[in-house]
């Protein structure tokens, strides 16, 4: 008799074990289990940590609520402005409501990417092309709202949505390359052609000064020579004086001045007499 009853109390231990093995359930810190008993959805969401279910009954799934960073596919399209580019993007999305990301959409990962690549190129045939290169804060708020707004109804929060990269043809990107340069050209032509202006300015005052003080122009000159001399080249410098040629100048223009002296008329020489 008592060892029907020890064989008896070991069979419902060891029953009772295995139904706790079957039944025990261990939720981590950053998921959530939603519980279906027979096919209907338990209003108790399970929280981290160790829980219980029936087995045979109900049925555990765990939602990661984790941000998941998911690449979307390179898209082609063709921009308002008529120019092929294949664009890609990335994706940082979380799970908000444990139970609607089970219950009303059958994947929400494969759902939130097939939405992603719909609306890029939804986005890419909505903008140009200089958008798409410069203007990228704005294209990715744009994006994010167009896949946020059905995300929301799957229990999907998109957190946020970057353009990685827009590939542009090389005939493209060589016709880019010619503008960029000849953008440069015209713009160092305009810095060049400012510089020879205010340099003029500069030259046509210091020749102003140095007329009004000729000592300026001989301290000019031995600058030069002091300049040149410094190069330690073959160059041979012979400095002539300013002042010399000023009084050349002046003495020129003095002789050029002066007037001729009067000419007067020869008088006739008296003739003697000859002798007869």
């Amino acid at each position: 008799m008592v060892e029907e009853l020890l064989t008896a109390g070991a069979a419902v231990a060891a029953a009772g074990f295995v139904y706790v093995v079957s039944a025990a359930r261990v939720v981590k810190q950053y998921e959530r289990g939603v519980v279906l008993r027979l096919g209907r959805l338990r209003e108790n969401i399970r929280q981290p940590g160790f829980t219980m279910i029936v087995p045979g009954v109900d049925r555990l799934h765990k939602v990661n609520l984790q941000i998941v960073t998911m690449p979307v596919p390179a898209q082609d399209g063709i921009t308002r402005d008529n120019v092929t580019v294949r664009v890609d993007a990335v994706i940082y999305f979380k799970v908000i409501d444990a139970a609607d990301a089970v219950i009303k959409v059958e994947d929400y990962r494969f759902a939130v990417s097939q939405m992603a690549q719909t609306s890029l190129r939804s986005i890419i045939g909505k903008s140009d092309l200089d958008d798409l290169l410069s203007n990228r804060e704005k294209l990715n708020q744009g994006l994010e709202l167009m896949i946020d707004s059905p995300a929301l109804g799957w229990g999907v929060q998109i957190d946020r949505v970057e353009i990685k990269d827009v590939s542009l043809p090389e005939t493209m990107k060589r016709s880019m390359a010619r503008q960029a340069e000849a953008d440069r050209e015209r713009r160092a032509r305009v810095i060049n052609a400012d510089a020879e202006l205010q340099a003029s300015k500069k030259l046509a005052e210091a020749a102003h000064q140095m007329a009004d003080e000729p000592a300026a122009l001989q301290l000019r000159l031995l600058q030069t020579v002091v300049a040149v001399a410094a190069e330690k080249n073959s160059t041979l410098v012979l400095p002539f004086p300013v002042e010399l040629l000023r009084f050349l100048e002046k003495a020129q223009q003095t002789q050029a001045l002066s007037p001729a002296p009067p000419v007067t008329a020869a008088e006739p020489t008296p003739k003697r007499p000859t002798a007869a």
